[in-house]
């Protein structure tokens, strides 16, 4: 797709990446001004947040989130974190997601990480594949989560 710009997020961008999110988790509650302006602020702030974004026209069309962890083992190379990739329902199946994905390993290799990891909540064979041809393996790494009662 053409005239589609892929960067890192700007901070008067957060109520475009707030809508883009509901395509993400549509049943989630919206978060109070405020907060979203707290956590907005911390991201971009944070020298280990990166938050990539494509952008078509006026609109935020797809995004990731990148956390760069410093690290002391495998020679004191930090590893890369990708998390909430999501693409708006409209302009899905047209290489927006992987162009995100694509941009933020970049980042993540500029930085020396040694490997970057992904998780995903989808059971779906389609999502997961998208992943695989991403570049992501599945298998390699078993994944545990927990999380706060």
């Amino acid at each position: 797709m053409t005239g589609i710009t892929v960067r890192s997020a700007a901070e008067h961008e957060l109520p475009e990446v707030l809508k883009l999110y509901r395509h993400l988790h549509p049943h989630d509650p919206q978060l109070e001004t405020a907060t979203a302006e707290r956590v907005w602020s911390e991201l971009l702030a944070s020298s280990f947040m990166t938050v990539v974004v494509a952008q078509a026209v006026e609109l935020l069309v797809s995004s990731c989130t990148l956390a760069i962890v410093p690290n002391l083992s495998r020679g004191g190379r930090s590893y890369g974190v990708i998390e909430n990739v999501v693409t708006h329902a409209d302009y899905r199946r047209q290489g927006l997601g992987r162009r995100v994905l694509s941009h933020a390993l970049d980042i993540a290799w500029q930085a020396d990480c040694y490997k970057v990891l992904l998780a995903t909540g989808s059971k779906r064979e389609t999502t997961l594949r998208f992943y695989e041809e991403a570049g992501f393996q599945r298998g390699s790494k078993t994944y545990f989560e927990i999380r706060r009662p």
